[in-house]
């Protein structure tokens, strides 16, 4: 009997420490432009495929996945040090590794399992549903960026260019990918929302790097924050909400409703906070600096968001 609530409880515990391994909240960076892209496509050119569409998202997940799995064996040491110097919930990885709820190596095998069937499926929407030439260029470039962020040899994050592959990635890729898989071609409506959505998530990796500046200067990352210093990185981070802000409404030169306006003051009252404790230093402060992760991150899925129902709700003047 009790062996048995034992076997219970560790596989409890086993799954727990995937889930928490899988960060589920933040498979909504990617997944939400994603879903903007196929309404693009769908508001543009009345192009929607359901199966197209869950395959896309399955894909978009399977190289977050490996891109996160990668990261919590390959920054093991760094989150270890986190772990001891002040990270915060939006830095030093999952921790699901470092406490032993997951053997690193598992994570490693785990992210090159998600890696191959991302490529599965990447390989099923071009050459099985047609999706056109571009599908798994587009992939492969999701896959080199995210996966290699931290993974060795080529670990982007020592390079000095993780944020702004991240920005791409994370802000171009997954709208321009949702949209092409289902239209075969981009709307040039794909090119002006992806420039503020793109900014929000180079800031949400900016900001996410300053509790872990200590470890990361052990570590010998490259990233922004280790190579100018926590004081030049802030004003690099309020430069970047100004191009959110003045970005956001423009995609109504290219058809987008101007209804997006009246949306414009809860994008503002969201970036705008965090910028100003920006520019105050506040982000030395650990319950501030806190604060200013889950603004910014707030920011970059507001900013998707909003553009998704607007397309939604009141279509493309073309």
């Amino acid at each position: 009997m009790d062996a048995g609530i034992d076997t219970v409880a560790s596989l409890a515990k086993k799954l727990k420490g995937w889930v928490i391994l899988s960060r589920p909240p933040f498979h909504t960076v990617g997944i939400l432009p994603f879903v903007l892209g196929t309404i693009i496509a769908w508001r543009s050119n009345m192009m929607f495929r359901m199966d197209v569409f869950l395959v896309g998202v399955v894909a978009v997940v399977l190289i977050m996945l490996s891109t996160y799995y990668a990261g919590e064996y390959y920054d093991l040491k760094g989150d270890i040090l986190s772990a001891k110097m002040g990270r915060n919930i939006f830095s030093g990885g999952s921790q699901a590794i470092v406490v032993g709820m997951i053997r690193p190596e598992h994570a490693r095998q785990a992210s090159y399992v998600a890696l191959l069937l991302a490529v599965l499926l990447g390989l099923v929407l071009q050459f099985y549903y047609s999706t056109g030439p571009w599908t798994i260029p587009l992939g492969l470039l999701g896959l080199v960026g995210g996966f290699f962020y931290s993974t060795e040899p080529i670990r982007w994050v020592r390079r000095g260019v993780g944020e702004v592959l991240i920005g791409i990635c994370y802000g171009w890729l997954p709208v321009a990918a949702g949209c092409y898989i289902q239209a075969s071609s981009l709307s040039p409506l794909v090119q002006w929302v992806s420039v503020p959505i793109a900014c929000s998530i180079f800031n949400v990796i900016l900001i996410n790097e300053f509790p872990d500046y200590p470890a990361d200067l052990i570590e010998g990352k490259a990233n922004i924050v280790v190579r100018t210093g926590k004081k030049v990185s802030s004003l690099l981070y309020v430069v970047v909400v100004v191009l959110e802000l003045v970005t956001f409404p423009l995609p109504i030169l290219k058809g987008l409703s101007i209804n997006l306006l009246f949306f414009y003051p809860v994008v503002i009252g969201i970036a705008l906070p965090a910028g100003i404790m920006a520019l105050k230093g506040m982000y030395d402060d650990a319950k501030s600096l806190e604060l200013m992760c889950a603004l910014t991150l707030c920011t970059n899925l507001v900013i998707s968001g909003l553009y998704t129902i607007v397309t939604w709700v009141w279509g493309i003047i073309t």
